[in-house]
């Protein structure tokens, strides 16, 4: 027995311990492998003027229950016994390494894809199997050689008997233990399994033979004919070789994308959008991507993972880079295959690697075009788009603290109180009034409440349109963006708010410093959350609104409220209670004041306070006071 070199060893235990994260990989490095062998003797073939046809290359998978084994076959290349011993007696050489990095014109000359690296993953295969055995004949050798160890000390080479080409490599598994049921690798389904998430688009057929029992097709001139049934044994193709996303947008039909995108990405609606992307030269990528017709049910909670999918050579190495997205178009699915890319040593996932970011600041850009286009040349479908998958944009404002301000407002949209349709910013920018001075919006839980608010309607009726933020988030954001085009933008429910001119503002003086005595004894009737009343002249029918005093505003309390109670941390809420004084009510409380009623005011000030927190959708404190006093007025 050749014993392994002690640096192997420890290589070797890495490999079978640490290196790899998930078992089912075995067989994924193992046809990677096998693809490099095939690619191998068609670059060997032209080198020496021959020529192989191509149709006869193909992988072959086979399993033995009874003895408990798996062979991964191939007519590929092969290996002598000198190569046998160089390339699988001395852990993390790699024969695909040193060609693809070679001067060899061939690489160039004829369509390869040599896919291996690091001369790791054949030994892959002892995650599941005690003991493997490697048959090869070298591509031009009468010879064969059989390769054997367990994947501890050494191994062993001597001669063997193979037809043609070609390597045989035999893994007997493991016996079950540990919690690893290794039993589940052998059958045909599972193998198709392995070979459908891993190695779907390796270049040659993955093939694998199935027995069954099937009914005898009935003869053309039988007349009469009683069902038979006959054993079959065939060969089935497991991959489908060529990917989709490695063809031209122009061979590929609307419908074959569709099919594609159902049958991967588990979606029964078609995509809204495909975009196609392929780059060549220095670095070489593929790229499909399909934006959803309708949001996964899990896309606004913690359980949603974002990412596209990574192939390297038709080599799925993640199912999930999350590095190929931002935040904001976490919803997209798709499909990035490169050769070129940093491999960490499982290759199942990248290392630090600068051309896995530049990928992804392509994909970025061309997302955002596509989504401009959208917005402003399919208007209606822009809405639809913006209607399920609109909050990314929002969240990602917000939770970026402004970074992305400037990349991701113009992509934003809002029902108004004035227009029949959600505008952008800037379409709301360029209908502002002359010399309004604010970008104006109301924040509530629904947009036909908010319509009819009393802070909403007193400004309308000025002329003034107003955005409509009815999903939690919505304040968040435009808090965050403070402003647009230098417009401040701001909250019609505020107390700062003003929007008078100069004779309303000394008028509405005027009846504040007449009535201070009245508005301290309502202050003090009324719940601690309320530290102000006051005079307004934004009203016009209602008596009297609730305005936001300090940072918290009416829509963030909503929102605040909304939260469990167990959670804490709610912030501190402040308002003032505004009265009109063109209302009777008002002429009635001044009436009260002057004859020192001070029972009459407390209870109008806490219905007044009462009806206004109902009408902006928020909840009364202390509801059985509210009840006393209407009662008491009736």
């Amino acid at each position: 027995m050749k014993q392994f070199k002690t640096e192997s060893k420890k290589i070797l235990d890495l490999v079978i311990n640490s290196i790899y994260t998930n078992k089912d990989v075995f067989l994924r490095e193992l046809i990677s492998n096998a693809s490099d062998s095939l690619d191998k003797v068609i670059l060997r073939a032209a080198a020496e003027g021959g020529q192989i046809d191509r149709s006869t290359l193909e992988i072959t998978l086979d399993f033995d229950p009874q003895e408990r084994t798996i062979t991964v076959s191939d007519n590929g290349i092969g290996m002598t016994a000198e190569e046998l011993e160089e390339n699988l007696g001395t852990i993390a050489h790699s024969s695909s390494f040193e060609l693809k990095h070679s001067d060899d014109e061939a690489l160039d000359e004829e369509d390869v894809d040599i896919i291996g690296q690091f001369g790791v993953g054949f030994y892959s295969s002892f995650m599941v199997a005690d003991h493997v055995t490697v048959i090869s004949r070298a591509y031009g050798s009468d010879e064969a050689n059989i390769w054997e160890s367990d994947g501890i000390e050494g191994f062993t080479i001597a001669p063997a008997e193979r037809s043609s080409h070609g390597t045989d490599v035999i893994l007997h598994l493991r016996r079950n233990g540990g919690g690893t049921d290794y039993n589940k690798f052998l059958s045909h389904p599972a193998l198709a399994e392995l070979v459908r998430r891993h190695s779907n688009y390796i270049r040659y057929p993955i093939c694998l033979e199935v027995t069954g029992r099937r009914e005898v097709e009935r003869p053309a001139d039988a007349r009469f004919w009683e069902p038979t049934f006959e054993d079959f044994t065939e060969k089935k193709i497991l991959n489908s070789m060529v990917p989709i996303w490695a063809k031209s947008s122009s061979e590929v039909t609307r419908e074959d994308y569709e099919e594609f995108y159902k049958n991967e990405f588990g979606d029964t609606n078609p995509p809204l959008r495909i975009i196609s992307m392929h780059a060549r030269g220095g670095h070489s990528c593929d790229v499909l991507l399909f934006v959803p017709s309708e949001p996964p049910a899990d896309l606004y909670t913690s359980e949603f993972k974002k990412g596209l999918e990574l192939y390297s050579s038709g080599v799925m190495i993640q199912e999930r880079c999350e590095d190929l997205l931002p935040e904001y178009f976490g919803f997209v699915r798709g499909i990035v295959d490169s050769p070129d890319l940093a491999l960490t040593l499982s290759r199942e996932s990248t290392s630090e690697d600068v051309f896995l970011k530049a990928i992804a600041k392509q994909i970025d850009l061309r997302l955002k075009a596509e989504f401009q286009a959208m917005r402003d040349r399919e208007r209606d479908q822009y809405v639809e788009f913006f209607a399920n998958f609109g909050r990314m944009f929002k969240f990602a404002i917000y939770a970026t603290f402004g970074a992305l301000n400037e990349e991701l407002e113009d992509f934003l949209m809002f029902w108004t109180a004035l227009k029949d349709q959600p505008v952008t910013l800037k379409e709301y920018y360029e209908d502002l009034k002359p010399g309004q001075s604010y970008v104006l919006y109301a924040s509530g839980d629904d947009s036909h409440r908010l319509e009819a608010s009393p802070s909403v309607s007193t400004v309308t009726r000025r002329g003034y349109d107003v955005l409509l933020c009815s999903e939690s988030i919505d304040e968040f954001c435009l808090m965050t963006l403070r402003e647009y085009q230098g417009k401040p933008i701001k909250n019609v429910a505020s107390n700062d708010l003003n929007l008078d001119d100069a004779f309303e503002v000394a008028v509405t003086q005027s009846v504040n410093n007449q009535n201070r005595k009245l508005f301290a004894t309502m202050t003090r009737a009324l719940p601690a959350d309320v530290i102000e009343v006051c005079a307004t002249s934004r009203l016009s029918q209602a008596p009297a609104c609730i305005t936001a005093k300090g940072p918290i505003s009416l829509g963030m309390e909503k929102y605040f409220a909304s939260m469990p109670e167990e959670m804490g941390g709610r912030p501190k809420i402040q308002h003032a209670l505004e009265l009109n004084p063109e209302h009777p009510i008002f002429a009635r409380l001044v009436k009260a004041q002057d004859e020192g009623d001070e029972d009459l005011i407390n209870r109008y000030a806490m219905v007044l306070y009462g009806q206004a927190m109902l009408a902006e959708g928020l909840q009364i404190p202390d509801v059985a006071a509210y009840s006393r006093a209407v009662y008491s007025l009736m």
